[in-house]
């Protein structure tokens, strides 16, 4: 157990992990704020990780009991005590529609039912073909085919990102989805893939939207990418002096440079947790259109669903953007690792590898002939999966079909909640969360219709300025590591909090989870980092009056 006996021990411990990923600085904290090994409300606050304390329900009760009707379709094929068979298709809709009539009771069956019509009268499937795959992939007896997604859950999942990340008003045209294992892995495929299909190369210049999401700040400076990275930072304020987090215009024409090949971004951003405003996109559809038409854009548009109206680039930009989206946080979902991918099938990916001189294009046509008789045709999203899988064993790649099948019913349950009853009632829950905290630190929060409010981002320097002065900040900064003061939650307080400028924000600044603790732990918090606040406060005053 680490124990800090006095400031000098403390900073000397701050200013040895002020280089570790904030995520590594969350675990030296953790030792510190949990003292007795307890981990009770009141024991420790650990507000630094984004994982919610909630699930959605409902849609994990269609799945559990679609699988037991799909365990009972294997037996009627073949039982032999604990063997079973496959499921077999013809006649399979109509046995669980039977089914789902001797047990009204079961969980999920009103979400079974209306999921099953969904498919068949709103997306024209075969209702075998449609309850079959279901079945199928709820077993798991089949590696998934297609290996990108499954056919039918595609087709579902692409109708909940037109509805979500499109704001029911998608560009002309269709995505082509590819089911990960979560946001991390798109992230580990994209950059891989990036690399492995020239489109980038070692040292090439790209740009960061930040604060972001610390493995995009980590991974472009691995030995692999050696990436030149230009930062886009989100410096915008308001009239009272305050962050907006949003990108001035002169921090977006940075873009207009031709060298920068990629942007990478968190919309909404994390932890400031605000979407890119109308404007902004704008400015950003301009650099493209007139300066950087072959940007490749790539979009981790995770919190979107926490905030009304919201449209990813993948909707504004389709051409250049590629899309990546996962169900961990909106539905509870962190250990199910589910996540997709979602390209355009017209794109700037695919135009640069056309645009290839021969000898590139059959430098790299040779990586991909093992699965194609035309590999420099192979669009880049297929490409993908066989990267993800060293090529050689695309014929094994794709998501696990039971996890497939989980995010359906995620993506259904979405699509026939009519009237947004859950979407609301997680909006609810983060922004109860955030006013708590803002009124714990005496603080009045802005109304800002882009703030997701899964994370809250303070900027305990522009605090300082307001409370007490330029000369108290001046002092704070000369004092202090910006590290200092979660030193002290995490051992005075037990709190756990995590630093903003490891996620590339100012480095005065704090990110609270506002997704992952019960709500009067918000309030609990806000008032003690005011009260840890005073007490930097109250040293500086008696440094005055000694001089």
């Amino acid at each position: 157990m680490i124990t800090i006996n006095n400031e000098q021990t403390r900073r000397k411990m701050e200013i040895r992990y002020e280089n570790l990923s904030p995520f590594e600085l969350k675990n030296k904290l953790i030792t510190l704020a949990d003292k007795h090994h307890d981990t009770s409300l009141w024991s420790m606050l650990n507000a630094g990780r984004g994982n919610p304390n909630w699930i959605a329900a409902t849609p994990r009760e269609a799945f559990f009991t679609l699988g037991q009707f799909a365990i009972e379709e294997t037996r009627r094929t073949w039982k032999d005590r604990d063997l079973a068979g496959m499921p077999q298709k013809e006649g399979i809709a109509e046995r669980l529609k039977t089914y789902l009539e001797l047990h009204p009771d079961a969980p999920g069956v009103n979400l079974l039912e209306n999921a099953l019509d969904f498919g068949a009268n709103n997306l024209g499937f075969n209702p075998d073909a449609w309850v079959h795959e279901l079945v199928d992939g709820i077993i798991g007896d089949n590696y998934p085919i297609p290996d990108r997604m499954l056919k039918h859950l595609e087709q579902v999942v692409h109708t909940y990102l037109i509805q979500e990340m499109c704001n029911q008003d998608p560009p002309s045209g269709h995505y082509d989805l590819f089911a990960v294992e979560g946001g991390t892995a798109a992230m580990c495929y994209i950059f891989d893939s990036l690399i492995a299909n020239m489109l980038l190369s070692v040292g090439d210049k790209i740009a960061l939207m930040v604060p972001t999401f610390t493995p995009y700040l980590e991974i472009p400076h691995l030995s692999r990418y050696q990436f030149e990275v230009v930062r886009i930072n989100a410096s915008e304020m308001d009239e009272n002096g305050n962050h907006t987090w949003q990108y001035p215009d002169s921090e977006l024409d940075q873009l207009k440079d031709p060298s920068i090949k990629a942007l990478f971004t968190v919309n909404p951003s994390n932890p400031p947790s605000v979407a890119i405003k109308t404007e902004s996109k704008n400015r950003l559809l301009e650099i493209v259109k007139n300066h950087n038409p072959k940007l490749m854009i790539i979009t981790d548009d995770v919190y979107g669903t926490f905030v009304n109206g919201f449209r990813s680039l993948m909707a504004d930009l389709p051409f250049n953007t590629l899309g990546v989206y996962s169900f961990s946080k909106y539905f509870g979902a962190t250990g199910w690792r589910l996540g997709v991918i979602a390209l355009h099938r017209d794109n700037v990916f695919d135009q640069l590898l056309q645009e290839f001189p021969d000898g590139k294009a059959e430098e790299l046509a040779v990586r991909y002939e093992s699965m194609s008789l035309h590999p420099r045709q192979l669009p880049f999203i297929d490409r993908m999966v066989a990267d993800s899988r060293q090529v050689a064993l695309n014929h094994t790649a794709g998501l696990s079909t039971p996890q497939q099948v989980q995010m359906g019913f995620f993506a259904l349950f979405s699509l026939l909640d009519r009237e947004n009853r859950y979407k609301k009632l997680t909006q609810e829950i983060c922004r109860r969360r955030q006013e708590l905290l803002f009124k714990g630190f005496g603080h009045n929060l802005p109304n800002d219709p882009c703030n997701a409010a899964y994370y809250s981002q303070i900027d305990l320097l522009i605090w300082a300025k307001q409370k007490y002065g330029n000369e108290f900040a001046d002092y704070l900064q000369a004092t202090y590591e910006p590290t200092d003061i979660l030193f002290r939650l995490a051992e005075e307080a037990s709190i756990v909090l995590l630093n903003g400028g490891g996620f590339g924000g100012p480095e005065w600044s704090i990110r609270t989870s506002l997704a992952n603790l019960d709500d009067e732990a918000y309030g609990e918090i806000g008032k003690t980092v005011q009260k840890t606040f005073e007490k930097y406060a109250a040293s500086w005053s008696e440094l005055k009056e000694k001089h």
